[in-house]
């Protein structure tokens, strides 16, 4: 009986793996790549025949010893629909609608990820968005260990007023240029993550050929367990700064003494949200909470209520060492605390917590409205709202969320691997918030990135990016900003042939990462394409600096890209955002005047300029160089000192 069930289970799972099966990309409404060799490829039983036609063309191939077989198509011209048919003995399948056009893949993080139904002016992009000849691809979310094969899910979609929303914002108005300049078909596949580091692009095989790299590789995980360890060791190091500490349960049990020392514990001013981007990336588990509470003497005296936003797993909560509440509540909480619990000045509020219940991908952590946090007592409020502490329990039963950066190569393996080779023309990319703190070491990675995806398609194609826009404060050089720095790498990699990058600091928001202006950010993208791989006549490139001369107390900085001149935008026709500096290294806000394709630019505690920066901040509010096409010039130093994250590397 065993014997017959045991060959009934084979025969199963024998014809389940020999179904003739093409790649997921290959469905209805795909857009497959003009004028280069198309390939198309999928499964069946291992040494089975394969006919696969498409438009007037018919191949035929054997599945290999694995059951994968490819086939490659002559190029074809735009146009459309057609059909692609593939037959076996094991079956037979179709795609419909099949348009061949321009395909480009869209990656990176969160900016590429921003969807038109969040970009501005959504309600009028929406209503105008009936374009069938634009379709896109997103590709899910999944990080694994080893290269995947195929995608599991995912479709193309035609662009239309109800489907629009969910599409890439910048993959989308960056398509629209291109269809109405090209009249041709044009396909989008989207493969981002919010968040995601450049190492986790990145091939395993491309690591380690990078002496920088190398070495992480060789210690990198083979499961998921030993991921978790590995995290887990990160973590504590990162918080206690010394390796191969745990506490103990007795330590953490002093975490809620009213007597606690919070300097190991993570400080965030704003409480609420995942703590996935608080930087305790992917933690699962027990986690405290906690606070210094200042409470004025007359609501001291009283009873008072604590409001906390929701976490709907059960808490136990301390003030000053005492337990004022526990169990679960969902929703915002209203807390009665008996009146003399607090003590006038200084408290100590913690609370213990595990991952949300009902909402179970969001972890440890509140859910909410920092307006939800506060004490009151007769009318009289005292905000809750920042400055808080949060540390997870080691001690406890706990584990990591397979997210975008708990292991190098893992995006790569899950999100790329399965599109290659599908035929695109170039990339486009939006990414390098997350790497920052590592702007030194993204000199490499960045165009070790861009060299490993196209060896992997074995197509030198196009590659375009976008330089990181405004966020955060105005700062000078002085003080220094590593996401100058990162723009810095960026500009160097232009030194790749067939790149370009769209300069988009003027259209940021200094206090939102994610500037809803996604329609210049896409044109910008879009020039690029028109001028290097459409051959179109019309300006492309922002001003790049291009090399200093010193003329007395001057320095002179001339520009590529600034043939036809240079332009200030501004009402009073001042130059801003250049900073000089001498032999001292030390900077100052520079007077600076356009003179043609050149600047020219002094200080008077300046005599013998040696270094000029200009824009060289987190949010460069107040440059205002562009060239005469209006493209923002690019920010730039002339000098090589070292910078803030130097010695920053990925491990």
């Amino acid at each position: 009986m065993k014997r017959i069930l045991f060959l009934l289970l084979l025969v199963v799972h024998t014809t389940a793996f020999a179904q003739l099966k093409l790649a997921r990309l290959f469905s209805d409404h795909v857009v497959l790549q003009r004028q280069k060799p198309i390939p198309v490829w999928g499964w069946a039983a291992p040494g089975e025949r394969v006919k696969v036609m498409l438009a007037s063309q018919t191949l035929s191939t054997k599945a290999d010893a694995n059951g994968k077989w490819a086939v490659r198509f002559a190029p074809l011209e735009a146009g459309g629909p057609h059909t692609i048919t593939a037959t076996a003995k094991s079956g037979s399948l179709s795609v419909n609608d099949v348009l061949i056009g321009e395909v480009w893949l869209c990656s990176g993080q969160s900016n590429m990820e921003w969807t038109v139904a969040s970009a501005k002016n959504y309600e009028q992009e929406r209503k105008n968005a009936d374009y069938p000849q634009i379709r896109h691809f997103r590709v899910d979310h999944e990080v694994t260990l080893t290269p995947e094969q195929d995608l599991k899910t995912g479709e193309w979609k035609v662009a239309s007023p109800e489907s629009v929303g969910g599409f890439s914002a910048v993959g989308f108005f960056f398509a629209r240029e291109i269809y109405e300049k090209l009249h041709v078909p044009v396909g989008l596949l989207h493969s981002s993550w919010g968040g995601s580091q450049i190492e986790g692009w990145i091939s395993k095989e491309a690591m380690l050929t990078d002496p920088e790299l190398k070495s992480y590789v060789a210690t990198m995980p083979k499961t998921w367990e030993q991921a978790d360890g590995i995290m887990d060791e990160k973590l504590k190091k990162q918080l206690f700064k010394k390796a191969g500490y745990t506490p103990s349960p007795e330590d953490e049990k002093a975490y809620a003494s009213g007597k606690a020392a919070f300097s190991a514990w993570q400080k965030v001013e704003d409480p609420i949200g995942q703590w996935d981007w608080k930087g305790l990336m992917g933690f699962r588990g027990q986690a405290f909470m906690a606070k210094e509470v200042d409470i004025p003497a007359e609501i001291a005296s009283k009873e008072t209520i604590l409001s906390l936003p929701e976490n709907d797993s059960p808490n136990v909560i301390w003030i000053n060492g005492k337990i004022v509440h526990e169990g679960t509540q969902k929703g915002v909480r209203k807390i009665t605390v008996p009146a003399g619990t607090w003590s006038a000045g200084s408290n100590q509020l913690v609370v213990k917590m595990g991952n949300m219940v009902a909402n179970a991908w969001f972890g440890p952590g509140m859910m909410g409205s920092a307006g939800d946090l506060y004490v009151e007592a007769g009318g009289q409020k005292v905000s809750l709202a920042k400055d808080w502490y949060l540390m997870p329990s080691f001690a406890s039963p706990h584990q990591y969320a397979h997210l975008m950066n708990n292991v190098g190569t893992t995006i790569y393996n899950a999100m790329i691997a399965p599109l290659v080779p599908f035929g695109i023309r170039g990339t486009l990319w939006y990414q390098g918030e997350t790497n920052t703190g590592r702007a030194y070491q993204y000199r490499r990675t960045f165009p070790l990135m861009i060299k490993d995806w196209r060896k992997a398609w074995n197509d030198e194609f196009s590659f375009y990016w976008v330089q990181l826009s405004s966020f955060g404060p105005e700062t000078d050089s002085n003080k220094g900003s590593n996401w100058a720095e990162l723009r810095e790498a960026q500009n160097m990699t232009l030194e790749l042939p067939k790149t370009g990058m769209a300069v988009t600091t003027d259209v940021g928001n200094p206090k939102d990462i994610h500037p809803t202006n996604k329609q210049d950010v896409g044109h910008r993208l879009a020039v690029n394409a028109l001028k290097m791989d459409y051959g179109m006549d019309l300006p492309y490139a922002s001003p790049l600096y291009d090399k200093m001369s010193v003329e007395g107390s001057k320095a002179v900085i001339t520009f590529k890209h600034a043939e036809q001149g240079l332009v200030v935008k501004d009402r009073y026709g001042y130059l801003k955002g250049f900073e000089i500096a001498g032999e001292d290294k030390v900077f100052h806000f520079a007077k600076a005047e356009v003179d043609g394709g050149k600047v020219i630019v002094s200080h008077p505690a300046v005599t013998r300029p040696v270094a000029v920066r200009y824009a060289w901040a987190y949010a460069p509010d107040d440059a205002n160089l562009y060239g005469q096409d209006n493209l923002p010039a690019s920010p730039f130093r002339t000098d090589d000192w070292p910078g803030t994250t130097i010695n920053a590397k990925f491990e």
